[in-house]
């Protein structure tokens, strides 16, 4: 845990694996190690923000737990981040024909100097909570998923269910 500003940030560490603007969905592969391509989204949608996984982490699809990555720059697929974690967008989507938890951790780059004042998610603006909202929902939808949206936590909720996923899978 780190000071910044007077507030006690919560530091969390991202690997990108599919950056923002990227009309390619990339995902990790634990057997070889390396990024694999996994989809091509349609043409006009792209990825808002960098999106990424939590290492040694792992959430209730067994994957690890997801991250956004809020900034004004691009990064590229492997780049492993700092970032302050600021919230949680805690969500279901449809999983074999039933409804698992999926939640899409919020963070923000340490060296992102632009977005310093930003500590919770209640610092963002709402439509950028909206656009990752209906991102998700749209994303999910084009594999025949339901994306739902339960509550947005704060940066503390947010880091004590982050600690409550740690795992030894990564």
């Amino acid at each position: 845990m780190k000071q910044k500003h007077g507030h006690a940030d919560k530091t969390i560490e991202v690997i990108i694996e599919t950056p923002r603007g990227s009309a390619e969905k990339y995902s990790y592969d634990t057997g070889s190690h390396l990024f694999r391509m996994k989809k091509i989204l349609p043409a006009g949608m792209v990825f808002p923000y960098d999106f990424g996984f939590i290492p040694n982490t792992s959430g209730e699809d067994g994957d690890p737990l997801d991250a956004v990555v809020i900034s004004s720059f691009r990064s590229y697929p492997g780049i492993s981040m700092h970032c302050r974690i600021i919230g949680v967008i805690e969500a279901r989507q449809s999983q074999d024909k039933k409804m698992i938890r999926n939640d899409r951790f919020l963070a923000i780059p340490v060296e992102a100097v632009l977005l310093s004042n930003i500590h919770s998610a209640s610092d963002l603006p709402r439509i950028i909570l909206e656009e990752l909202e209906q991102f998700f929902i749209n994303y999910n939808a084009l594999e025949g998923k339901k994306f739902k949206t339960e509550r947005i936590r704060e940066a503390g909720e947010a880091f004590k269910k982050l600690q409550k996923n740690r795992s030894k899978i990564y």
